[in-house]
């Protein structure tokens, strides 16, 4: 009965890949829009949706660290925002009971509002430069019980960026006793929902080397709650993005969205 699950999900996935392959055109048009938005200058703006107890995905921002203006002139947490997410959540809402926002919210971690939602997504952390407060916000959100997901995230020689280094700062001034532990396959959070077999073979775009996994538990105690889930040498929402445009294979895709379906159940069930 599991091996025949695993088939059906796949097959499921790749026929809805399908259906926003077929969307590409008005996503591509609004990508232009965003490339003009950048020429000008200007910061990707959105309408949050009010809290109403439902799931709603919610990507941090953060000040930008000098030269993470790279993609298209954006800073660098709105990388593929919001394209990614918005399929993202299509994937989710198909094939699991939880019922969300098609839309997805931004917020600062310095607002309270954080508060109000389990699951928080956090990109491009080499160029994230944190303030104070974010930093005891997000230390206070952890051990409430909530989770974060980081993605999009380049080693040192990406650009120039700090790689590790920079996350590692300050994540020391969050949690000074809290140790990354890298993760394989036998973590629940890749059978939390989707089966996800090997961690080798995972989809890479443009990164050289193998994806890392790594998480940050409760005590750093593994057989604990997982605090924060890291998605190092390795950019996962790229294959959310790209999958209404045919530009990755979909059976990558497949793995991505899996991927992302599984951390955020994981996230709503720990």
């Amino acid at each position: 009965m599991l091996s025949f699950m695993k088939v059906r999900v796949g097959v499921g996935i790749a026929l809805l890949l399908a259906g926003l392959a077929g969307a590409g055109v008005v996503i591509a048009q609004r990508g232009r829009f965003g490339a003009l938005d950048s020429a000008l200058g200007r910061v990707p703006t959105a309408t949050n949706i009010p809290y109403d107890g439902r799931f709603a995905f919610v990507r941090l921002t953060y000040e930008t660290l000098p030269g993470g203006y790279w993609y298209r002139g954006q800073p660098a947490w709105s990388h593929g925002y919001p394209t990614s997410e918005q399929n993202l959540m299509k994937i989710l809402e198909s094939f699991t009971t939880v019922s969300g926002h098609q839309g997805t919210n931004t917020l600062s971690l310095e607002d309270p509002e954080i508060f109000s939602y389990p699951v928080l997504y956090l990109i491009e952390v080499s160029w994230w430069q944190m303030t104070d407060v974010e930093g005891r916000n997000l230390r206070a959100f952890l051990d409430k019980g909530g989770f974060v997901i980081v993605d999009d995230f380049k080693t040192a020689e990406w650009r120039g960026g700090r790689g590790w280094d920079q996350f590692a700062d300050n994540m020391q001034r969050v949690m000074p006793q809290g140790k990354f532990i890298d993760l394989d396959i036998s973590h629940p959070i890749f059978s939390q929902f989707f089966a996800i077999e090997s961690l080798d073979i995972f989809p890479q775009a443009y990164n050289a080397g193998r994806p890392i996994f790594r998480g940050l538990f409760e005590g750093n105690d593994p057989s604990k709650r997982m605090q924060m889930f890291v998605n190092y040498n390795t950019d996962i929402s790229q294959f959310w993005e790209w999958s209404g445009r045919g530009l990755r294979p979909i059976e990558q895709s497949n793995e991505a969205f899996k991927l992302g379906v599984n951390a955020i159940i994981y996230g709503l069930t720990h």
